[in-house]
């Protein structure tokens, strides 16, 4: 079958009203691996039997090259990241399972419990972006009736009797209002959409790498081994996860009071899990006011260019007209 070309994906991928849906998606694949690995299913024939139709096209294709991978006996974090290259509007979420996946094979620890606790990591990332999508509807609803104001404007005019059509497309000032508004709504949209764009931004790897340390130690090698491990699965499949500052934190606290390992990298990837949520929504809340800025120095400049100047240069012409 065809490739769909890459200009299409990203298209299809800008049209998704959810953006919960992709990493809620990796979560239910996660969530059945887990299930069927428990349920003591060959590792082999996992990926498989939860292979599913009802997932977007391009995270159903890396699904199908880990199913292949697996069934061939190749190893599947790789066959997955090699798969995200081919396919890029596959969720992000799918290097954090390979990595999960890794570093579980790896190490030897519990394939299914890791991966339980991987898909709750996914679950609380999916009800951040909801929130953030829900925080986010106001002001992104606003913004587009604000853009909408110029044309109302102009519609209006022109309801009223008066050629504001006319003047900005048969006027030389007029056509000089159309050239200028028209660029500062154009303006005034890209700065929108950058806004909306960095309050939505979220990171579904906060606390990855202590995760991964936890599960590689779950499987009773050295702090060691699974300390170096889990650096060198980042590096290969999430690189943008962080620099392991924090992991180095955690194991000088436990080092120092005696404190279990285990215990503190869960706990300090869930404090932040929990920043990175925060964070999410005070941009989102912040949103409101920064869009202030594009109303003022683009949407409004455009409204009197589109909607008031030809309303005026048309009563003025037809004035001096008449008198004429």
């Amino acid at each position: 079958m065809p490739r769909t070309p890459r200009f299409v994906e990203r298209l299809i991928a800008r049209r998704r009203t959810d953006p919960a849906a992709e990493v809620d998606a990796i979560a239910a694949v996660t969530e059945r691996l887990a299930v069927l690995l428990a349920a003591g299913v060959p590792a082999a024939s996992t990926w498989s039997n939860v292979v599913d139709d009802s997932i977007p096209a391009a995270d159903a294709a890396v699904l199908a090259n880990a199913a292949s991978a697996a069934r061939n006996g190749v190893p599947i974090a790789p066959a997955i990241a090699g798969s995200l290259s081919a396919h890029p509007t596959a969720s992000t979420a799918w290097p954090v399972l390979a990595a999960a996946w890794a570093v579980a094979s790896e190490s030897g620890a519990p394939l299914a419990g890791s991966l339980r606790e991987l898909a709750a990591v996914l679950r609380d990332e999916a009800q951040l972006r909801r929130e953030v999508r829900a925080a986010l509807a106001g002001p992104a609803a606003s913004a587009r009736l604000v853009m909408a104001l110029p044309a109302v404007a102009l519609l209006f005019g022109a309801t009223l009797g008066f050629d504001t059509i006319g003047v900005l497309f048969g006027n030389p000032i007029g056509l000089a209002c159309l050239a200028l508004g028209v660029a500062c709504l154009w303006g005034g949209h890209r700065w929108n959409r950058a806004l909306a764009a960095r309050a939505r931004r979220s990171r579904v790897d906060a606390g990855l790498e202590l995760e991964l340390l936890a599960i590689a130690m779950s499987s009773g090698v050295s702090i060691d081994r699974a300390r170096g491990l889990t650096r060198d699965t980042i590096v290969q499949f999430v690189p943008h996860a962080g620099d392991g500052a924090e992991v180095d934190a955690v194991l000088g606290l436990a080092a120092r009071a005696g404190a279990p390992v285990a215990d503190l990298l869960h706990a300090e990837a869930f404090r932040l899990r929990r920043a990175a949520r925060s964070a999410g929504v005070e941009r989102a809340a912040a949103l409101g006011v920064r869009l202030m800025l594009p109303l003022g120095l683009c949407v409004l400049p455009a409204f009197v260019l589109l909607g008031v100047a030809p309303l005026m240069i048309s009563v003025v012409t037809g004035t001096l007209g008449g008198a004429w």
